[in-house]
Formats: structure tokens, C-alpha cells, sequence
């Protein structure tokens, strides 16, 4: 048989199936049976994407399944065989969106199935970073569980994001290997159908993140293939169905690398029978290039470990600053007082504390260069909490003299201590910065006085001062803003503007931030923004700001506002933290923030406000914005401000109150001005919010009509 051959009967042979499963789901519930995946806005993302129509019952799943029978053309050429691929994954989306039928759950740990839209956002910022440099799609058993666990953790250990299909899964339960999204290795399914889950997630990046448009099929692929950066390893023995399904993926962009001798594609279906030897014909297929960091501990370092949980009961020791007393902090220093990759332990190490333990840490990384800057120290120590949540074994939470830190028993019987935070610490600043680290040392600090001596005496009173500068600080107090555009690996036209009172969308990026890279990367994401010529200072629109967003979009984008969310608001990418939307009843905005899943008074969830308000286009009375920016005097200040906000999620309200009464005070005059807002717990529907609205008196009522 020749590869169209078999590519062809595993096409067959799935659309065979997808017609019974169909036929027989309508039999038993009716043609009008709704049929969707859940936490998503894109219907079945893969038939949309590449159709540019939603479906909703069994009735049209039907009529989408002659669309796909015309995608099966026999031709014996390479573009039928991959076409015939597409039609398979969409028979494989069919197939899995039919387990979904009545709110059933038809996956159970460690198996995920469908991944909702809010993955795919939390996925955008380190992808666009390159802390996910991959994604990496292994289908099928490893000759022996122990390959089939190196493997994944080979890919781990570099940062790669991992999704498992069918025995692999088996496999790493066998050898009790860690898996979950929070260590991102990912269990699709076992069945091979679930493979389209991950390509569901290449096929929604494409529309949320690229403003790709459902239906352009041509685009869709063009994207995937250039932006997404994915690959398949198929383990033998490949049956006629998988072979058709890495047919897909080929269409997609994404190399198949197998173990089994069969047909061979040059750059797309590759042969490598050693299976140690899959990681870096992979990562060379794909042209992924590996940043290595060489730090000398014993466990793993890499950023698959940053969501890692570590629950008490595998806890070796943990350092509460919320208990005791615990601070990190950065300061400057001159070069004659620092002595570099210095690693100072000041007190007992961890196998002087007893199982399970609580104690007080302070660490202080001293540094110096000849372009360092104080305006650096905050910025550097945003980042410990990264650095340190990507070692393997160890939990960090928290900032400043308010962090928690926990030490796993394997990492402790791995034979990690207290000097390897510090060996960390150093590494990563030297690596990270560089260009104005000249020498880096560490002192951790163990013992409770010493701890406290250092907290109160050193670090707060910095803290402190470093917070009335900022609070002081203004969009008008500085002489340039900047851009940010490294979104742009995968929302091509998307630039955001950060200033002091607006931080990048992301919530990651502040003013400090976006200065601190530029100073670092002169030619990087981050580039300087003059405000000289303003055009309306009422909603922040200058002639310098849309120069450079036009230049930076491409042309996508003429002219942009800093406050206004009705007039030219500022593009989102898709990784935004909050959705802020115009609600016409109460006269007002519904915030809602990627983590609540439930329904607004705009009558929208999170992913479907995120799919009309993403892919890098401007579009008034939405806009994406990071959660700090909430409580900013500049928040839809054209519009009259955060007075505007009549509703979000209970959870998000506790997070902003305090900051954003404090606005609301300055601006209004009013007390508890967050107890005037509306949540899920008082009203969802927008009559019902504007009954809560009025009896509270809540300023937006009054203000002049938004539209």
C-alpha cells in the first residue's frame, strides 16, 4: 500500500465511525439536541476555524459531516492525502464533542479531554516569552514505560509544554510520574480521537491570539504552521487511523516524528527508530532552539514546574512569611561590595529542621554593574518568583516580607538546601540581566532574629520607599511611555502603549518593566514612546504614540487612545487578565477576569467576550486590561472613570478593593465604593443589576449616556 492508501482507509475508516455515532446520538435524543464543548465561545473550535460555521445541535453536526465528506478527495497527491488529514481531525472533533452531550463529563483524572479558552489565554504569555518554547503532542506507547517517561520529562526539563495521547498516559501512571497542567504534561485521553484536543488548542491560538478569520482555512494553516510551534511523536506500532491523523497534523505545520519504519515525508514525516533520539529530532524539525541554563543543583530546572503544587503532606519544610518572619529583597551596591556568585547561608540548612517544619528565611541578592539602576530592584525581584517556582520540588508564593516558600521531600532527598535558592537567585539574574549585572552575590538568612533584623530593619523601610514613588507617580510625571509588542508572536497587529497608570494587558509589563527591557534589549519588544504632540488629551490620544503603533502594527492599526474605551481603544491580544465591556442598562462597564467562568449581565462569559474582543482589532466599548489597571485614575477616564464599573466577580472585587475604594475616593468622594458593585452573587441579569444599582445610588446612573 502507498501512503495515500493508508492515509485514505484511516480517513474512511473514522468517518465511518462519526456517521454511526451520529446517526445513533440522534436516534436517541432528536436532531435538536444541543451539541458543544464546554468553556469555550468557538462552538467545535476545529470545524469553525476551518469553516467558519458554528455548530449547535445534532441536526447541523449532521450537515457539517457532508461538509467534511467533500474535503475526502482521492487524488494521489500530497495536498488530497493532507486534506483528507484535516478531514480526519474533523471527524476525530465530532467524535469528542458527542461525549459532551446533556453536561456529561466523560473524562476522569489524569485525563483533561477538552481544554476551555481560558487555558489557551493562560498559554499565550509564556508561549509569546518562550518559557513554553513547544508543544509537544506524544501519541501511542513507548517501546518500555521508562523511554516513554524520559521522553516526557526530557521535554519537561526544557520548558516544552507536553500532551499525552492513548498508552503513553498508562505508562507514566505505571511509574508513578507527576502529571497535571500545573507541570504541564497534559493526559488528553486514551483514545486516539482525543488527539484533537490539542490541535483544537493550535486551531483556537490561531483566532483568539492571530485575528485569523473563522473559515479562512488557508490562513488558519499559514498561522499554525508559522506561529504555533507543535509536533507529534507517533510511537509503533501506526495503524491506518493514526497515520491519517498525522496527516492532520502535517497540514497544520506540525512534524510527525515515528519509531516505525514506513512511508517518509522530507521535514514532515520522519523516521528515527531511537526513541532517545526523539527530543532533538523534534526540537531540529520544528527549528526550536533551547535557551540552556546550567545551574548547579540537584534537581530539574525549567519552567514546566512553575504551576507545580506541593501539598503538606509532602512537604518537607516551608517558610511562611504570613507566621513568621520571611522578606526577599534586591539592593545595589557598589562593585568593591560585591564579590561575585558569592552564595552566604546565615544559619541552619534544611537538614537541620524537623519534617514538615515552619521557619523564617530572608534572602537578599546584592548586586552591582555599571549600568545598574535602583529603578531595577523591584524588577528583579518580581522575577524571583518565577525563578524559584521553576525548580522542581519547590513551591513559591507571594512577594516581598508576604511569601511562602515550600521544599518537597524529593527534592529534599534529591539533596536540594538552602544554597541552592541562592544558586538560582544568581543564575537567573546574571543570565536575565546581564547587561547591567556586573557581579551578583546572595546572603539567605535562617535564623528567626536574623530574619527579623532584616525585615524590619532593612527591607520594609525600602518597600516603603519605593511605594511612595510609585504611588506618586503619574502618566504626566515622566517624559515617555513605552511600547510592548511581544505579544506579537502570535497576535501579529496587537501593540500595547504602558505607562505608569496603565500597565500592559497581560498584567505582567509595567511602566518600570517595559523601561527596565528597553535599558536591557534596546532593540527589544519594549521601545521608547514620546508624548509630545497631544491631539486630545481627553481620551490620550497623541500624534507620537500613533506613529509608533502604526509602524509596530504594520499598518493594521492608524491611531489608538490611552483612556477611552469608546474611542479608539487600545488593541488586545488575547492574553489580557480582565475583559471590560459597555453594559447599556445601567449605563456602566461588567468587568470579568479569566478565571471566573460564569455568566455577566452582558450575557456573556468570559470566552465569548474574549472572542470578540482579541486577535490585535479595535473594538469600542470592549477592551482587555490587567487587573491593576481597574483601580487607575486613567481607567476609562474619557468616559469618567472607574465610576463606570457597576459589576465583576465577587473574587475579582476582594482583589482590587482596597485599591480601587481608595481611587473612587479621590475621585467621587464616595465611601466602600466597591460594595456599590454588582456581582454573580447579586445579579447576572441586567434588570436585576440595575434594581442593586439603584438602591445603592451608584454613580453611574447619573452619568452622561456612554453611547
Amino acid at each position: 500500500m502507498t501512503l495515500f492508501d493508508v492515509v485514505f482507509s484511516g480517513n474512511d475508516t473514522v468517518y465511518g465511525l462519526t456517521e454511526g455515532a451520529i446517526n445513533d446520538a440522534i436516534a436517541k435524543h432528536g436532531a435538536d439536541k444541543a451539541v458543544s464543548f464546554p468553556n469555550t465561545a468557538y462552538s467545535l473550535p476545529c470545524y469553525y476555524g476551518v469553516t467558519g460555521t458554528k455548530v449547535a445541535t445534532l441536526g447541523e453536526l449532521k450537515e457539517a459531516l457532508g461538509v467534511v465528506k467533500t474535503l475526502m478527495t482521492r487524488e494521489k497527491r500530497l495536498n488530497d492525502a493532507f486534506m483528507s488529514g484535516v478531514a480526519t481531525a474533523l471527524c476525530a472533533e465530532f467524535i469528542e464533542a458527542l461525549k459532551y452531550v446533556d453536561g456529561a463529563e466523560p473524562y476522569e483524572a489524569p485525563c483533561y479531554g477538552h481544554l476551555g479558552d481560558a487555558v489557551i489565554r493562560e498559554l499565550g504569555v509564556p508561549l509569546v516569552t518562550g518559557d513554553i518554547p513547544g508543544v509537544a503532542v506524544i501519541l501511542g506507547a513507548a517501546p518500555t514505560a521508562q523511554e516513554g517517561v524520559d521522553l516526557v520529562k526530557s521535554y519537561q526539563a526544557q520548558g516544552i509544554l507536553v500532551t499525552l495521547v492513548g498508552g503513553i498516559i498508562d505508562q507514566c501512571e505505571e511509574l508513578g510520574y507527576k502529571t497535571g497542567a500545573n507541570v504541564r504534561v497534559i493526559p488528553l485521553g486514551k483514545d486516539v480521537t482525543s488527539v484533537i484536543h490539542v490541535v483544537s488548542v493550535a486551531v483556537r491560538a490561531a483566532l483568539i491570539f492571530g485575528n485569523i478569520q473563522p473559515g479562512d482555512a488557508a490562513g488558519l494553516m499559514k498561522y499554525t504552521f508559522e506561529r504555533v510551534p507543535a509536533f507529534v511523536n507517533a510511537f509503533a506500532p501506526l495503524d491506518p487511523v493514526i497515520v491519517a491523523c498525522g496527516a492532520g497534523a502535517i497540514a497544520l505545520g506540525f512534524p510527525v516524528i515515528t519509531n516505525e519504519e514506513t512511508f517518509r515525508v522530507p521535514k514532515s514525516l520522519i523516521v528515527q527508530k531511537d526513541v532517545s533520539k526523539f527530543n532533538a529530532t523534534s526540537l531540529e524539525a520544528r527549528d526550536i532552539k533551547i535557551k540552556i541554563t546550567n545551574i548547579d543543583i540537584p534537581v530539574a530546572f525549567a519552567s514546566a514546574f512553575e504551576g507545580e503544587i506541593i501539598r503538606k503532606g509532602d512537604m518537607q519544610v516551608e517558610f511562611d512569611g504570613s507566621r513568621v518572619d520571611c522578606v526577599e529583597l534586591v539592593t545595589m551596591k557598589e562593585m568593591s561590595e560585591v564579590e561575585d556568585h558569592k552564595i552566604e547561608l546565615i544559619g541552619p540548612d534544611l537538614d537541620e529542621f524537623e519534617v514538615g517544619s515552619k521557619h523564617s528565611i530572608a534572602y537578599v541578592v546584592e548586586v552591582a554593574g555599571k549600568s545598574m539602576q535602583a529603578d531595577f530592584e523591584p524588577v528583579f525581584e518580581r522575577k524571583f518568583h518565577s525563578y524559584l517556582n521553576c525548580i522542581e520540588g519547590v513551591m513559591h508564593t507571594g512577594q516581598r516580607d508576604m511569601i511562602r516558600i515550600r521544599v518537597s521531600k524529593d527534592a529534599y532527598d534529591a539533596g536540594f538546601r538552602a544554597k541552592h535558592i541562592g544558586e538560582v537567585l544568581y543564575a537567573q539574574i546574571k543570565n536575565e540581566f546581564e547587561a547591567v549585572v556586573d557581579r551578583c552575590q546572595v546572603k539567605i538568612y535562617t535564623n528567626p532574629e536574623d530574619c527579623t533584623k532584616v525585615r524590619h530593619e532593612i527591607a520594609i523601610p525600602i518597600f516603603d520607599k519605593r511605594d511612595e514613588r510609585l504611588a506618586s507617580m503619574t502618566d504626566e510625571a515622566v517624559p515617555v511611555y513605552y511600547s510592548c509588542i511581544m505579544c506579537q508572536a502570535f497576535s501579529p497587529s496587537h501593540v500595547c502603549v504602558v505607562t505608569p497608570e496603565r500597565l500592559g494587558l497581560c498584567g505582567a509589563v509595567s511602566w518600570f518593566d517595559a523601561k527596565a527591557t528597553h535599558e536591557l534589549q534596546p532593540n527589544g519588544p519594549c521601545q521608547v514612546v514620546t508624548k509630545e504632540r497631544v491631539i486630545d488629551e481627553r481620551i490620550g490620544e497623541y500624534e507620537d504614540v500613533n506613529e509608533i503603533v502604526k509602524k509596530l502594527s504594520q499598518g493594521a492599526l492608524e491611531d489608538v487612545s490611552l483612556y477611552s474605551i469608546m474611542e479608539k481603544p487600545m488593541t488586545s491580544c488575547g492574553c489580557f487578565e480582565c475583559i471590560c465591556g459597555i453594559e447599556p442598562f445601567s449605563n456602566g462597564v461588567c468587568i470579568a477576569n479569566r478565571e471566573y467562568a460564569g455568566q455577566t449581565p452582558l450575557g456573556m462569559t468570559f470566552p465569548e467576550l474574549a472572542s470578540m474582543t482579541g486577535g490585535g482589532v479595535q473594538t469600542p466599548g470592549f477592551m482587555g486590561h490587567g487587573k491593576h489597571f481597574i483601580a487607575s485614575k486613567k481607567f476609562m477616564k474619557a468616559e469618567g472613570g472607574v465610576g463606570r464599573i457597576v459589576w465583576m466577580p465577587k473574587d475579582l472585587k476582594e482583589q482590587v478593593r482596597d485599591n480601587l475604594n481608595k481611587t473612587a475616593k479621590e475621585l467621587y468622594g464616595i465611601d466602600d465604593f466597591v460594595d456599590m458593585i454588582g456581582d454573580e452573587t447579586i445579579a447576572t441579569d441586567p434588570e436585576e443589576l440595575v434594581a442593586f444599582l439603584t438602591e445603592k445610588g451608584h454613580p453611574a446612573l447619573g452619568m452622561d449616556p456612554m453611547m
